[in-house]
């Protein structure tokens, strides 16, 4: 996974691409703030959950005004770009790609509408009826139609299909027809908009991808994480509830349903994508990693001198193996801070070299060692196969591999991009055959049971997708499935990523 300097990922081999995250969204409505600066720290506290683009739009209640472009949230904004950006109310967004590729024309918000009405809208998650929506855009548009907005302008993300929905009738205010469309979307959304007077957030009704809402003294927030309202000051108030959908205007805050609740929220957001000072169903989720490591000793034990993760991804569980199993805890590796999400590819000699771009073993500490390392997740394996390598080369005597998370066997339609499953390890293997591939001297992986009991939530309130094949969301056929699924310069069927149903 590419995350920011400094933050958890999996990048850490050259052209190795790890679970990639959903995107990030932050809105607020603060007369008399600066709702710029506001979005941009908030972002900065999402950056963690999409580094390809970002986005911020703004509005004074008479213009509406996006900024976006590719690349960081701080390689976007500057002190100027920011100041440009005035108004009491604003939306903001940073971008990993689900649906349509990772392009400037498919950056968020976007934007539609009419004369006398703008909408912006920025997106976290991804919805799964993608190819019905654009028949009915079709349907309901003549191709010149001005609301299509980006659409007619090379955007080929679910995002601005539903932006076109929501500006498609004038004679009906946004929150009507928000309303009306926000029924018709299956797969996982968190929505923030806005047009020029209020700020708007929807949950989808399983509520897979988190969202929460924060008061700050003159206004309201909205973001993926609690970590972005710690940023700006903003005191948590509760989660947007499935099925729900907030306005914030001048008249204060209103609450309605479109949808019944059936909660799944995705138990991988404990694993991995949320950031470890994020709380989610009250459950701090650097917490649920500390326990993790606890199962996953108690499950897996092994007699070993010291325990150890790749930095950082796999900390908090590590820690909580050590605390579980009485072997120390110990750093025995050491992580580049600077290389970050590099446009810079490396020569063929460095590429060689792999791994020890990002990562270099303390050879003292680990030489005669049995190490435990301890990690959150197993996607292709070629990553545990080189840092097995690596600590061998190191002096390790043995090196034992304990995992966080179940075999990831089956893609996420919901907002994470999994390897396909034919490029999964575990599809169609043992965990002896995957131990025997990555070279280590044994391999567990802690039960679903004992990870779902680390997050302190219900079984039937949690998708478990990735592990275990059952979609709480149905998914359409193949041919209408799939990041490509809306690149319409290219067959459907070319572009579609095939699932094998269990």
């Amino acid at each position: 996974m590419a995350r920011g300097d400094g933050l958890l990922t999996h990048d850490l081999l050259p052209g190795e691409k790890g679970p990639q995250d959903a995107c990030g969204v932050f809105g607020v409505w603060a007369p008399g703030e600066d709702v710029a600066k506001l979005t941009y720290y908030g972002l900065y506290a999402l950056q963690h959950r999409g580094q390809e683009s970002a986005g911020i739009a703004t509005s004074d209640g008479k213009r509406l005004l996006v900024y976006k472009d590719m690349g960081l949230v701080s390689q976007v904004f500057d002190e100027r770009s920011l100041a440009s950006l005035k108004g009491y109310l604003a939306i903001g967004h940073c971008r990993y790609s689900t649906t349509g590729g990772s392009t400037w024309e498919n950056a968020q918000p976007t934007l539609g509408g009419h004369d006398d009405g703008t909408v912006a809208l920025a997106h976290n998650g991804n919805l799964i009826n993608s190819a019905e929506l654009r028949d009915l855009v079709e349907e309901r548009s003549p191709a010149g139609s001005a609301h299509l907005g980006e659409l007619r302008r090379g955007n080929t993300t679910d995002t601005a299909l539903v932006t076109a929905l929501l500006a498609d009738d004038p004679d009906r205010s946004l929150e009507a027809r928000a309303q009306e469309v926000l029924p018709l979307l299956k797969g996982a959304f968190c929505f923030v908009f806005m047009d020029e007077h209020t700020l708007y957030a929807a949950r989808d009704p399983q509520g897979i991808r988190p969202l929460v809402l924060g008061r700050l003294d003159r206004g309201w927030v909205v973001a993926s994480e609690t970590a972005a309202l710690d940023i700006v000051g903003a005191s948590f108030i509760r989660e947007v509830e499935p099925g729900e959908m907030i306005a914030v205007d001048e008249d204060g805050l209103r609450s309605s349903r479109f949808a019944e609740a059936a909660p799944k929220g995705c138990v991988f957001e404990y694993v991995y994508l949320a950031r470890p000072d994020t709380t989610i169903n009250d459950r701090v989720v650097h917490e649920a990693r500390v326990e993790m490591g606890r199962v996953l000793a108690r499950e897996h034990p092994v007699n070993a001198d010291l325990v150890i993760p790749p930095p950082e991804s796999g900390t908090p569980a590590a820690i909580g193996y050590a605390q579980e199993s009485g072997i120390p805890y110990g750093q025995g590796l050491v992580k580049n801070a600077y290389v970050g999400r590099t446009f810079i590819q490396p020569s063929q000699t460095i590429r060689q070299l792999g791994i020890r771009l990002k990562l270099n073993p303390l050879r003292e500490v680990i030489r005669g060692k049995r190490l435990v390392v301890v990690d959150d997740s197993i996607v292709r394996g070629n990553t545990q196969r080189a840092l097995v390598r690596m600590l061998r080369e190191a002096g390790a005597a043995e090196v034992h591999v304990r995992i966080s998370s179940p075999p990831v066997r089956w893609p996420c339609f919901y907002g994470i991009d999994f390897a396909t499953r034919a490029e999964l390890i575990a599809t169609g293997i043992g965990v002896e055959e995957v131990c025997r591939s990555i070279g280590a001297d044994s391999l567990g992986y802690i039960s679903l049971a004992g990870m779902i009991e680390a997050t302190d939530q219900r079984a039937d309130r949690l998708c478990t997708a990735c592990f275990t094949g059952n979609y709480p969301v149905p998914l359409p056929a193949e041919d209408r499935l799939g990041k490509g699924v809306l690149e319409l310069e290219l067959p459907v069927d070319v572009v579609a990523e095939a699932v094998a149903r269990p």
